[in-house]
């Protein structure tokens, strides 16, 4: 009689998920970096739209409570630079598909989900230094942070997790859709529809109250108005907490259903 060990050779190790995670994460990276396009799409317009959003519209809106637009304006243009930028991801997704890359992640022995968290992670580091950017140019031309140094830190901290919704989404939307050109477009489209119907350019209360009904239950305008509060001052408990609701529920489900489809990507 033959007894069956159970062999480890096969088992991975504990830390392979990291290490996996890390590579992918640094591969997507290096991509920014090579590509002059993405840099520039990644630096130039943060930059820029706090300048033409700030200057263009600030003598018209003068939201109540705020002495200067930029204060009530910047929370707002995080979620906007996030939300484009976060189409790239879409792009890169259905790019890496076409061109193989997906197959060969498949056909190594790696999870689908490290391929996901390496993506949000490079993403992130983006994100991240997108922000300090935007904050910079915005306290040169005004900006301040109200509400104290530790909720200005959770200001940036929720701002990066927001834009790990985003990413999550748009990874899996850049697989179903699998086409890098109809990725992007397929990622703006809904976030633009989002971003002029919420709280990130002007308060609700001058909307229509059909408009303003949606808008409050818009993401985008629960992200700007968490962000707003954590830069402005005032009650934060509320507006954070459904902010981290929404992150979560986007992440879970970006997470699962770019995995999913990570899994099938290649049956017919």
């Amino acid at each position: 009689m033959t007894t069956l060990v159970p062999t480890t050779a096969q088992r991975p190790h504990p830390n392979s998920f990291v290490r996996d995670v890390a590579t992918i994460t640094g591969r997507n990276l290096r991509r920014l970096a090579r590509v002059p396009t993405l840099l520039a799409f990644a630096t130039v317009q943060p930059v820029m739209l706090v300048i033409l959003f700030n200057y263009a519209f600030g003598g018209a809106i003068h939201p109540p409570g705020v002495a200067r637009y930029i204060d009530f304006l910047l929370p707002g243009l995080f979620v906007v630079t996030i939300g484009f930028g976060s189409s790239q991801t879409g792009v890169a997704m259905a790019d890496d598909l076409v061109n193989g890359m997906i197959d060969r992640f498949r056909s190594l022995p790696t999870t689908s989900s490290a391929v996901v968290v390496g993506r949000m992670a490079a993403d992130a580091v983006r994100n991240l230094f997108v922000i300090l950017l935007m904050i910079g140019v915005a306290a040169a031309i005004g900006f301040r942070f109200h509400a104290g140094t530790a909720p200005a830190i959770a200001a940036v901290i929720l701002a990066v997790g927001t834009g790990l919704a985003f990413s999550a989404l748009d990874s899996w939307l850049g697989l179903v859709v699998a086409e890098p050109e109809a990725a992007g477009l397929a990622g703006l489209f809904p976030f633009i529809l989002l971003m002029f119907t919420s709280s990130i350019l002007v308060p609700i209360s001058t909307m229509p109250g059909w408009l303003q009904a949606f808008a409050k239950v818009n993401p985008v305008t629960v992200f700007a108005d968490a962000l707003r509060a954590l830069c402005l001052g005032g009650p934060t408990g509320v507006p954070v907490f459904q902010a981290c609701a929404w992150i979560l529920a986007l992440v879970l489900l970006g997470v699962a259903g770019t995995a999913l489809r990570f899994r099938h990507v290649g049956e017919r």
